[in-house]
């Protein structure tokens, strides 16, 4: 360990809530969250990366004078004021180009390269960018988007361009070009006096219906989160960034909040090299949906099963829970095998995106990963609530975030109704659409999430599930179906992929039914030949537990997978 580095503590939950941490100083900026942070940690590493297989480490100071140098390259070519798209895998240089515009007097598209060439083209068109930054992975579809994008005047590759000309260059001849000026003493970039209140990121959300959204987020509703956040969930030391950069928990969280906090931010290359890089970078944070937790904790089972140590391992965490109530922590020692397949000093898992099963977070905690599980939305840049990392109930989806305010409102007799927020990091609005901005805040100018929850004890929150997803039944019960698809998952992996619905039979009946795809691979290991009587045995353990308007009635087993984002989120259609 260096001299630097602090000693590893793992996290214990505390019976009562605890003070705010205030461990990172307040911005309101991106230029003033890099002046700072510079300031703060200087020539400690800020990225490490992999270029062409050998490592590359980038300090705060340079990675201050990387952005300044990108920066006066932009105004150079005279597109510091343009919306820039940035699209491509997770890269330094995708960092780079985002840090730069955003401390611009432009504004930041980050796209999903995953997406349509369909969707692409309208998110181009719509958000008129006139600069699109990309990767090469997503050349291809960049290219041959070319002719239906007429707005765009300059294609920045982050590699090398497969074509070369005026309106088709490399990131690098940006990048160089500023940093020749930018040392000979060009301050057009560094004097942009940052205005917090204009639009500077357009994030345009995949949703499971309709067209996408054009979010515009300013530099104070930003900033607001990455100061904000740390208040309540203390970051440690270094991170590995896995979710994609697009992604706002991840842009926000993760290129900018984890920068705040000093983090060394190692960037992964992909899903193969991960668990890899896990052990070489030694990481004590990362951020994961819980799609992804859900398959590192069946992959930690399968492998202690294979080994045939499930039973001693299920009475090692009875130890070590005994223990730890006992002020005795253990969890280093008795889940030494488990923490090296992470590289020895994982601390925390901050997670959001979706539902988290209560007895996977519990799981991680009593081996010693505490998961700081959250709620959001991209509308709030994206942070409501976040898990304390020492006090913690995953029944709730965290604590409310300091300066955001919640009520619940038209609640049920169980307390339950749709989540409004009040916020300083609630949106601008829609990008060009007035009307379902308007649509978005209720007459007292809170922001309808559209999510069904309940305020919980401690200042926490739970949440149900979506307002446009509830079934009506005609006795009048209302029936959440994430919280049924939520407990059927719990039950069998065989339920692969589940959408609960309102199903009509042929006498008009409407009544709640499933569809599912069921897992293929556990039906091969398994060795399962009636589907379909399995699916039924599992529906009718459920249907025994509960009343009469949550039983599931009807049933249909899908033979293909259901269309998903790329988020992976089933499209529910409508």
């Amino acid at each position: 360990m260096s001299a630097k580095e602090p000693e590893f503590k793992r996290f214990r939950n505390r019976r009562k809530d605890y003070p705010y941490y205030r461990c990172c100083p307040y911005v309101s900026s991106v230029r003033e969250l890099i002046d700072v942070c510079v300031a703060k940690y200087g020539d400690k590493p800020a990225w490490k990366f992999k270029r062409n297989g050998e490592p590359v480490s980038v300090t705060f100071n340079e990675f201050k004078t990387e952005v300044n140098s990108l920066g006066t390259g932009l105004c150079e070519y005279g597109i510091e004021k343009e919306h820039i798209v940035i699209i491509g895998n997770n890269c330094y240089e995708w960092a780079l180009s985002f840090y730069a515009v955003m401390a611009s007097a432009g504004v930041a598209v980050p796209t999903d390269n995953m997406l349509s060439e369909e969707e692409l083209e309208y998110i181009f068109n719509f958000s008129d960018s006139t600069v699109i930054i990309y990767a090469g992975s997503a050349e291809k579809k960049v290219r041959s988007l070319e002719s239906r994008l007429p707005n765009v005047k300059l294609y920045i590759c982050m590699e090398e361009p497969a074509v070369r000309d005026e309106n088709h260059i490399s990131l690098s001849d940006v990048l160089e070009t500023g940093r020749r000026l930018y040392l000979a003493g060009d301050t057009r970039y560094t004097d942009i006096v940052p205005d917090t209140e204009r639009l500077s990121e357009l994030v345009f959300t995949s949703g499971t219906t309709g067209k996408a959204k054009g979010v515009m987020l300013n530099q104070r509703q930003i900033c607001y989160v990455v100061s904000h956040s740390p208040d309540i969930m203390h970051v440690t030391y270094s991170c590995i960034s896995v979710l994609p950069y697009y992604h706002t928990l991840e842009s926000t969280c993760g290129l900018l909040g984890m920068f705040h906090s000093g983090n060394t931010n190692h960037i992964n290359e992909n899903l193969r090299t991960l668990m890899p890089n896990f052990k070489e970078y030694r990481p004590t944070d990362v951020q994961l949906v819980p799609l992804f937790v859900e398959k590192m904790y069946r992959s930690i089972w399968e492998k202690i099963e294979e080994q045939g140590k499930a039973k001693k391992v299920k009475k090692a965490i009875k130890i070590s829970d005994f223990l730890l109530k006992c002020g005795i922590d253990m969890r280093q020692k008795l889940f030494a095998e488990i923490h090296a397949t992470f590289g020895g000093r994982l601390l925390e898992i901050i997670c959001g995106g979706a539902p988290l099963a209560p007895e996977i977070a519990d799981f991680f905690y009593s081996i010693g990963i505490t998961i700081c599980t959250g709620y959001g939305i991209t509308e709030c840049a994206p942070i409501i609530t976040i898990t304390r990392p020492e006090f913690h109930d995953y029944r709730s989806v965290g604590t409310i975030m300091p300066g955001v305010e919640v009520k619940i409102a038209n609640a049920n007799d169980e307390g339950e109704g749709e989540i409004c927020v009040k916020a300083p990091n609630v949106m601008m609005g829609y990008y060009k659409d007035p009307e379902r901005t308007a649509l978005a805040f209720d007459e007292d100018g809170w922001f309808r999430t559209g999510d069904i929850g309940k305020l919980y004890k401690d200042n926490r929150l739970c949440v149900t599930g979506r307002l446009k997803n509830i079934i009506i039944l005609p006795n009048g019960k209302n029936v959440y179906p994430e919280e049924l698809e939520y407990k059927l998952h719990r039950m069998s992996e065989l339920l692969g992929e589940i959408m609960v619905r309102e199903f009509v039979r042929p006498n008009g009946e409407h009544v709640v039914g499933a569809e599912i795809y069921p897992d293929q691979k556990y039906i091969k290991d398994n060795n399962i030949t009636d589907v379909e009587g399995a699916v039924k045995e599992i529906l009718d353990r459920y249907n025994e537990g509960q009343p009469n308007h949550k039983v599931i009635k009807d049933f249909l087993i899908r033979t293909v997978e259901f269309e998903k984002t790329t988020s992976a989120k089933i499209k529910r259609g409508g």
